[in-house]
């Protein structure tokens, strides 16, 4: 099959890669391990653990679970957890013991989280106690028989006399009160298993790893059967991209803002980093800007990974242009659209090109990503390693170079399907392997692929179809624009016409000044009809805009 991507490569980035270099994560982890053993690994509020300790302490948390939780081969034990030292460890702990890990968001409802366990099945649950009252009302529903605890500075190892004030004064909010009498502590569980022998769990392959459920904005969260192939041809297939940017072996820092339990971090920022034995700073709370930049004022980094809101926003917190950009080599942008009006001040500040890639939960995730170090584009890059990009028509015909359609995908990091959703995997599963992905784009003859925009999104004004990234990327390069998000408001005329949500940057900007300055750059149709000035726009926690929240508002509004 014609792949004219392969063309486009830059020099050393390899056709394949070899996911049976590694048996499984486990393997792959452990090898970091090995290897780096006085190396940090993951910094926390300045505080860090190397890969010894985190070697140590995962396999003490296995034995743990094996021996007092009853955890085997297959068991599901769900994480619910920000971005703390404890997370790599439970994580890494949950693989080693044979066990399948279900990432679950810690800011879930009581009727989301007990949907998500539920679903899988977990019968263990590491919490952060912030949230333990949530769990506290979802269990009865579940099959979870063991709650180990937490709290956000149990591993860093201040004096006691310190401690409870430095949490604190890092604390969104208090710990509500919450009564789980069967809970154990992390630490002491750590610690139990330390008098525990880990038994080895053989691992393939075709064992699953993550239960990874979507996000719920289309509907039921769906949990993404995962498996340690996936994950394992994922991360070398990022490390061939990425790490070729970077001198082997030469100990980095990296910044990892996005949460861990999502798809993105965990692969990209998590697994492809521990591999490399780099020092990973975790960031609890990303959403605490001014703090984030301190927090970059402190650290000498060479890669940071995000989504457009969360550059954007940096890009508008006074001090983010006094940072030392000297060290940063790679930015990373993906989650949703890059702006080109974000990515070039982006450019401007940093002296960095902000790096476009793709990809989505059921792909662990990447699947495309641009070169690093070449100008924005508009693209999300090139087909990674062992990796096809194939554009579909609604009845599964394969287009030509140029014709817009669904962008599918197939490689061995697509996932095995969808838990317990036979129905739903094959709406998206086509013969072959390929993977139906939602999105809606096109590839030029040089490989490139441009996304138009998600399928569910589009709207369409009198037969014309609009792509709100289109109008989105439109309005943000108004000066006055903080943040924008398009989508479709009924019209008894056309059907549908362009709604617009702004959080404006200059509040004398007005709807009709905007209005004019998108008729200046779109054609007639999809120049906004509406627009709604907001103080902020709702968001998923990794900072994703939430169109179908605006959908609802807008037709509360027609």
């Amino acid at each position: 099959m014609n792949k004219p991507w392969l063309a486009s490569y830059p020099p050393g980035v390899p056709e394949e890669i070899d996911p049976s270099r590694f048996a499984s994560l486990v393997e792959l982890l452990e090898e970091g391990f090995a290897r780096y053993p006085d190396r940090p690994a993951f910094v926390q509020m300045g505080r860090s653990l190397s890969y010894g300790q985190v070697d140590a302490q995962s396999r003490a948390f296995a034995a743990w679970l094996q021996k007092h939780a009853g955890v085997v081969k297959g068991t599901r034990v769900s994480i619910m957890l920000p971005n703390v030292l404890q997370y790599p460890v439970a994580m890494f702990g949950v693989l080693r013991a044979g066990g399948i890990v279900v990432n679950t968001n810690p800011l879930y409802t009581h009727r989301e989280l007990e949907h998500q366990l539920s679903d899988s099945g977990a019968e263990v649950i590491v919490i952060l106690e912030n949230f333990a009252h949530v769990l506290q009302d979802s269990l009865a529903g579940t099959q979870v028989k063991h709650v180990v605890v937490t709290s956000i500075g149990e591993l860093l190892g201040f004096p006691k006399g310190n401690i409870v004030d430095y949490v604190l004064r890092h604390r969104r909010k208090a710990v509500p009160p919450w009564n789980i009498p069967s809970a154990v502590r992390f630490g002491e569980a750590v610690r139990m298993g330390r008098r525990a022998e880990l038994s080895p769990v053989a691992l393939g392959h075709d064992d699953l790893a993550f239960l990874q459920y979507t996000g719920g904005t289309t509907g039921v969260s769906k949990g993404a059967m995962l498996s340690h192939r996936n994950v394992v041809a994922n991360v070398l297939q990022s490390a061939a991209w990425v790490a070729s940017a970077f001198k082997e072996n030469e100990p980095q820092t990296l910044i990892t803002p996005l949460p861990l339990y999502h798809i993105f971090a965990l692969t990209g920022n998590c697994m492809l980093y521990a591999l490399l034995g780099w020092r990973n700073v975790l960031i609890t709370n990303p959403r605490d800007f001014p703090g984030l930049v301190q927090e970059l004022k402190r650290e000498r980094f060479a890669y940071i990974s995000g989504v457009n809101t969360l550059f954007n926003a940096l890009l508008n917190t006074p001090g983010f242009d006094s940072v030392d950009f000297s060290h940063l080599k790679v930015t990373l942008g993906g989650g949703m659209a890059v702006q080109r009006s974000v990515a070039e001040h982006w450019k401007a500040v940093t002296g960095n090109v902000l790096t476009q890639a793709w990809g989505l939960t059921e792909t662990s995730p990447a699947a495309c990503i641009n070169p690093p170090g070449e100008d924005f584009n508009g693209s999300i890059g090139l087909p990674i390693s062992s990796t096809e990009i194939g554009i579909f028509s609604d009845d599964g015909t394969r287009l030509e170079i140029g014709d817009v359609g669904e962008i599918c995908v197939r490689g061995p990091q697509v996932m095995l399907g969808y838990y317990k959703r036979p129905d739903e995997t094959a709406k998206v599963m086509l013969p072959d392997g390929w993977l139906r992905t939602g999105d809606i784009g096109r590839m030029n003859e040089r490989g490139y692929v441009f996304i138009e925009d998600r399928k569910k999104d589009l709207i369409i004004v009198s037969g014309f179809n609009v792509y709100p990234n289109e109008v989105e990327s439109v309005a943000a390069s108004h000066p006055g624009v903080l943040e924008a998000a398009a989508v479709a408001q009924a019209d008894e005329k056309s059907g549908e016409v362009v709604a617009l949500f702004v959080v404006r940057k200059d509040a004398n900007l007005t709807a009709e000044e905007l209005i004019e300055f998108c008729r200046g750059e779109l054609t007639g149709y999809k120049v906004p009809r509406h627009v709604y000035f907001r103080t902020e726009l709702p968001k998923t926690n990794v900072g994703k805009i939430l169109r179908r929240a605006l959908r609802d508002e807008a037709a509360t509004a027609s």
